[in-house]
């Protein structure tokens, strides 16, 4: 980075070769070099007296420029840079706005040194590993008050921290506009005290809080209910004493329910009339039915919905998340098996919901009566994935192939497709940038040549060994999973047909379906980065 050594010696010739590789170079700033006399040895030494012995090119830099590129490191290269001069510890110091401390109770003695040296912490986690002893209430006290300007926070297996210890964190920070908590012991008097006291409150990500029971007091919806705009909860027992603050947050525009426990349809039941601001709703693994679709049918301004294995869901609430909401963009199902969303639901989101751009069925039996629609009445229609679907076959793929003329990224998993349906796509969708198949037997490698000839900057992954047994379980980890875009990877067709040894896997998965059958989504879309106008939520 231009810093050079305090003492220099003489210059050897390996040292004037790397300056001067070449004579036919001509120096003429006279500030720092003369010009260049007959005697090439002699200037060639004077170069480097003047310019390489104990200068720092880096100088005249400005502080804040100094601090600009720092910014554009990694943590290592940062950390390296930080011990190359007194000067670029300080400014690295000073301009250190996200800090990561593992969270051991040892770190109490080391934080005034800590903090005294990094004074412009606005982002902080804490993590601590479930064999080691956690940060305190007074170490987090002690942290709130050297980090006043703190704006984020994540506390990742904080055990030993309380009610108590969180109401004074409150209170000293008050500007924070993100929390993040998981694995951590405290309740919901912990939650209330950050909702009456950070007013400027954004995000807030809550999972396996262990404080929560039964009989734990509601929670919200406080001072932050006015700038509150996205909600998500994980793993919790008794979620629904969240109610009170999902329903107070009129600014809210992001709800993310994902393993639940509990009734939603009450808490549901009141989203639209109080939330009308309301654009992305996740539900993975919860207790809610048509009733709970219904209500969020009042969310007019819905555009992303994900309903992940709720078994109780079924056409009806479909259908009245169709006609309400009409701006949907973005929409997730995972039937989970249960074949109660069917062709009558998605026919009236392909009559209703004209800006659809992103489709992903997966455990469903949409047939030709409800894709046909779809694709001829949802002309936005960019993404598609269709997975673990016994009636997805050749007519279907021919449809899809003939009226979908915005599609880019299609995946299609363990579908009853053949060669001839994979085949339509040379002649159809002309936008279509990237294929996904896999698990199909009836797909085989020849059909990559037919689509090279026919289309070469068409990116297929292909994968046609024997389908593994499925039970339409989907994804583990959620909706994050789920997300349907993958990057360009070039004008060029892949063919990911398995070997030797995947075949012997497929063997052993055959053999022993039962232990390795529980993971279809993760497959798909594991490659798949969320990319256009995607609203994220950390967990």
């Amino acid at each position: 980075m231009g810093q050079s050594s305090s003492t220099v010696g003489a210059p050897t010739e390996l040292n004037r070769r790397e300056f001067f590789p070449s004579n036919r170079f001509n120096f003429r700033s006279s500030a720092v070099v003369p010009e260049f006399e007959p005697n090439e040895e002699f200037a060639e030494a004077d170069f480097l007296e003047n310019v390489v012995a104990g200068l720092d090119y880096t100088a005249d830099l400005p502080d804040e420029c100094l601090a600009s590129i720092f910014h554009f490191l990694g943590s290592g290269d940062r950390k390296r840079c930080s011990l190359v001069c007194h000067r670029w510890f300080r400014v690295d110091g000073q301009s250190r706005h996200r800090l990561s401390l593992n969270a051991k109770a040892e770190i109490l003695s080391f934080l005034p040194s800590l903090f005294a040296r990094f004074d412009s912490v606005t982002k902080l986690a804490l993590r601590c590993d479930r064999k080691s002893i956690s940060i305190d209430d007074d170490t987090l006290v002690l942290i709130s008050l050297r980090c006043p300007s703190l704006t984020r926070l994540k506390l990742r297996g904080c055990r030993g921290l309380s009610d108590r210890g969180m109401e004074l964190f409150a209170q000293n920070c008050k500007g924070l506009k993100k929390l993040s908590c998981g694995s951590c012991m405290f309740g919901a008097g912990a939650m209330n005290a950050i909702l009456d006291h950070c007013t400027a409150l954004e995000e807030l990500s809550v999972k396996r809080l262990r404080g929560l029971h039964d009989a734990a007091d509601p929670i919200g919806p406080g001072a932050a209910a006015s700038s509150l705009k996205s909600i998500c909860l994980k793993d919790l027992i008794n979620g629904q004493c969240f109610g009170p603050l999902i329903i107070g947050s009129k600014k809210l525009r992001t709800l993310k329910l994902i393993r639940c426990l509990g009734e939603w349809d009450k808490v549901l039941g009141m989203l639209g009339n109080f939330n009308p601001g309301l654009i992305e709703i996740h539900l993975e693994r919860v207790h809610v039915g048509d009733v709970g679709l219904y209500s969020i049918s009042n969310c007019s301004n819905l555009e992303i919905l994900h309903i992940i294995k709720t078994p109780e869901c079924t056409n009806f609430g479909l259908v009245c998340i169709a006609e309400r909401c009409r701006l949907l963009r973005k929409l997730h199902i995972d039937g989970w098996r249960t074949n109660r969303i069917g062709d009558e639901g998605l026919m009236a989101i392909a009559n209703q919901c004209p800006n659809l751009q992103e489709l992903c069925l997966i455990g469903m039996n949409p047939t030709y009566l409800s894709l046909a629609p779809i694709a001829t009445n949802c002309p936005k229609l960019e993404r598609l994935a269709l997975c673990g679907s016994a009636t997805v076959g050749d007519p279907e793929m021919a449809c899809i192939a003939t009226k979908c003329v915005a599609l880019k990224k299609l995946c299609i998993k363990g579908c009853p497709i053949s060669d001839e349906g994979v085949e339509a796509l040379a002649w159809g969708c002309p936008s279509l940038v990237k294929v996904k198949v896999k698990k199909c037997r009836g797909v085989g490698g020849e059909v990559v040549e037919r689509l090279r000839e026919r289309r070469g900057s068409l990116v297929v992954v292909l994968d046609a060994c024997e389908i593994e047994p499925l039970d339409g379980s989907g994804s583990e980890v959620g909706v994050q999973e789920s997300s349907m875009e993958f990057p360009l990877i070039g004008n060029q067709i892949t063919d990911a047909s398995s070997s030797f040894n995947g075949r012997l896997t497929t063997m052993f998965r055959t053999k022993f379906g039962f232990f390795a059958s529980r993971n279809l989504v993760p497959c798909t879309f594991r490659r798949w980065s969320n990319g256009d106008d995607s609203l994220n939520g950390d967990s």
